[in-house]
């Protein structure tokens, strides 16, 4: 395998992989949390309100973990998601113990990795032009 399709492959996995995991274990909770109208229980780490802070939390983790799933405007939706988890890192888990903020700098350095590197060939966004790359 040529390294560009390794690095291309590696890219799609990568963006799926992430983008899966923060749906399922962040995203869709809050999604549901949102639609439900359920009571909505959040941290307010930068002063903007509980609500507010909850709703762009769940736009990010849930919106744009779609957007970066399937490869459109693949950096540009990452970087709410990389900005949710500096929040999540340095204010909302800033006290605690490095190995409890684990989760949220593995996602950092991941979304990171994304605003950096983009979609790569087979993000959707590429496949169909520079409009939604």
């Amino acid at each position: 395998m040529n390294n560009s399709l390794s690095r291309n492959l590696g890219l799609l996995i990568f963006r799926v992989g992430i983008s899966f995991w923060m749906i399922s274990n962040h995203g869709w909770g809050k999604f549901s949390t949102l639609i439900n109208g359920d009571e909505i229980q959040f941290l307010d780490p930068i002063g903007i309100g509980m609500t507010i802070s909850f709703i762009l939390a769940m736009f990010a983790e849930f919106f744009c973990s779609i957007l970066v799933a399937l490869g459109v405007w693949v950096r540009w939706a990452a970087v709410p998601l990389l900005f949710t988890m500096l929040i999540a890192f340095f204010i909302a888990h800033g006290a605690d113990p490095i190995a409890k903020r684990e989760i949220a700098g593995l996602y950092l350095v991941g979304y990171a990795m994304i605003v950096f590197t983009g979609g790569g060939r087979f993000a959707l966004g590429t496949l169909l032009g520079g409009k939604y790359r």
